[in-house]
């Protein structure tokens, strides 16, 4: 690991933040996703640290990155040269597409700027510092900046915050780091939708892996925990009672319902996957003028409680609307289902608006979306889940569009395709 002082980029010198590995491949997410040509910017990177290998690591062939060692006026000799021979030593493939330089005034725009100092002081400090690296982030490009998780008596990650808030496009918390940290993605001018075709899903580092295939979401460790937490309070409460047994033994099947496992995208363009598992409920042409005035052709998919609940984009494309529509609880299966409690999220594609419906059901009570408004997401990319038996809708513009499914079929979220494009 290597060790920055909070407020690395202000000159504020506070207790230090370990980047370990796994906040590392987050900083660098944005750039391991993005197929290429690419171009990075990597500020504040010490020789051998795990952001600067995560970074290394992301690219590919047509790539090209730049690393500066400091955000501010202008880095040590003895750190640019330290870069430099670490570069180097990494062979003439990497030293081919990487380039080192003294300050940000000799750095070009980048699709991908990345600040591996956590970002703490002030909040003027951090102001000053982000609109100096967004200058040098291309249109549609993001910015990653990291900030500690445990508030500190800074402005910085509010500062932050109120930026995510505007222009975020994808914020993960890192549990398993020295401290907590969490790493927000910013977008300040809009990407183009094509521009997600080239990407391939994130990395969701709040799902916990349980093996190489399957992973358990952030919820399931979350309810889990409160289940074991029950069952050593009932225990503590009467120890001579049965009664801890059944939280205790909740437990397991609780984390189970949110397991997420990884899948095989399809990678033909023409194929739309399914948003999640279980049985397709319809296939129909309708109108909604909530999503234009083209016809639809909706196909409608229930989950029981023994499938995997994680929701999946059915295509690539960037998220131009999200809202939620108060209803019902009826029970999934069910035609009441319509008007039940529903979360709808829009994309902006090439082949037209496309919808995503996150429907409650009898049991389903709580829905989780985690696709801000302008975010870009690859086709079978996660992005949110729902809790219990629910619903899923995809809506495609009916005449470009034939489904490759039925009522009755089952499906696998991100893998089943379920329509194809004209």
């Amino acid at each position: 690991m290597t060790q920055f002082p909070v407020g690395g980029a202000s000159g504020v010198s506070r207790r230090p933040i370990q980047i370990g590995d796994r906040a590392a491949r987050v900083l660098a997410s944005e750039l391991a996703r993005h197929g290429g040509p690419k171009t990075g910017l990597l500020v504040g990177a010490a020789a051998g640290s795990a952001t600067l290998a995560a970074a290394i690591d992301a690219l590919l062939p047509d790539d090209r990155l730049t690393i500066v060692a400091t955000s501010g006026a202008s880095a040590a000799a003895g750190a640019v040269a330290a870069l430099r021979e670490h570069v180097e030593r990494q062979g003439r493939w990497v030293s081919d597409r990487t380039r080192v330089v003294e300050s940000l005034t000799e750095a070009e725009p980048a699709d991908v700027v990345i600040l591996a100092e956590p970002l703490a002081g002030g909040a003027d400090d951090a102001r000053t510092v982000l609109a100096g690296l967004t200058k040098l982030v291309t249109t549609g490009g993001v910015l990653t900046v990291v900030v500690p998780a445990t508030r500190l008596p800074s402005g910085a990650a509010d500062e932050v915050e109120r930026q995510a808030a505007l222009y975020g496009v994808g914020s993960d918390l890192v549990l398993r780091n020295v401290p907590p940290v969490r790493v927000h993605r910013l977008r300040h001018t809009p990407a183009h939708h094509a521009a997600a075709h080239n990407l391939l899903p994130a990395l969701r580092p709040s799902s916990v892996p349980l093996t190489r295939g399957m992973h358990i979401d952030s919820n399931g460790v979350a309810a889990a925990g409160i289940a074991l937490g029950l069952a050593a309070l009932a225990k503590a409460a009467r120890p001579k009672s049965k009664l801890w047994l059944v939280p205790a033994l909740a437990a397991a099947p609780v984390a189970a319902f949110f397991r997420d496992p990884q899948r095989d995208v399809p990678e033909d363009a023409s194929a739309v996957v399914a948003a999640s598992d279980g049985k397709v409920l319809g296939v129909e042409r309708l109108h909604d003028k909530r999503f234009g005035d083209i016809e639809f052709l909706r196909i409608a998919v229930f989950l029981s409680v023994l499938d995997v609940h994680v929701n999946r984009a059915p295509v690539a494309g960037k998220v131009v609307d999200y809202f939620v529509e108060d209803g019902g609880y009826a029970a999934a299966m069910k035609p009441e289902a319509e008007h039940n409690v529903a979360a709808y999220t829009l994309l902006e594609t090439a082949h037209g608006p496309v919808a995503v419906v996150q429907r409650t059901g009898l049991i389903a009570r709580r829905i989780v979306q985690r696709a801000p408004v302008g975010s870009l997401l690859a086709k079978g990319e996660r992005f949110g889940l729902i809790r219990f038996g629910s619903r899923t809708d995809v809506y495609l513009p009916a005449d470009k569009a034939t489904p490759a499914v039925a009522p009755g079929d089952r499906v696998v979220g991100g893998s089943t395709v379920i329509a194809t494009w004209l």
